[in-house]
């Protein structure tokens, strides 16, 4: 059994650790819904997360996992303000999302072109004790 794992970039930025697939990682993950990611990654996509990982503590119940990596996808969007917005705040454009599949999850990532890190997907085995 697997499960998909949603990994804020600015998480990652703050205190993660690298890794990659063929690794074990002990993780503080919590239960997420899809409507939690759907505005970056899609409806589809966002529909396969089980838990984000948090460094932080969080809302729900937290427990720490120890997982086998087994997949790593970069997630970069597009940013931009909606037409006739007055607000502060640019949204991600749907259907701009690329999903880059990557050997290693570094701290530090720079976006593609257009387009902005969001985060990781990762493909995760839990393991046993």
């Amino acid at each position: 059994m697997t499960v998909t794992i949603w990994i804020d970039g600015w998480q990652m930025e703050c205190c993660g650790e690298s890794f990659g697939p063929g690794e074990v990682v002990a993780w503080q993950l919590v239960e997420t819904g899809a409507e939690d990611h759907a505005d970056v990654v899609g409806d589809r996509r966002a529909a396969e997360i089980d838990f984000r990982e948090e460094h932080h503590g969080g809302a729900g119940e937290e427990s720490v996992a120890r997982v086998k990596v087994v997949g790593v996808e970069e997630v970069h969007c597009r940013y931009e303000f909606p037409p006739g917005d007055t607000s502060d705040g640019r949204q991600p454009v749907p259907g701009s999302t690329a999903f880059v599949p990557v050997s290693r999850a570094e701290r530090w990532v720079e976006g593609q072109p257009g387009l902005e890190f969001r985060g990781y997907l990762v493909t995760a085995e839990p393991v046993a004790g």
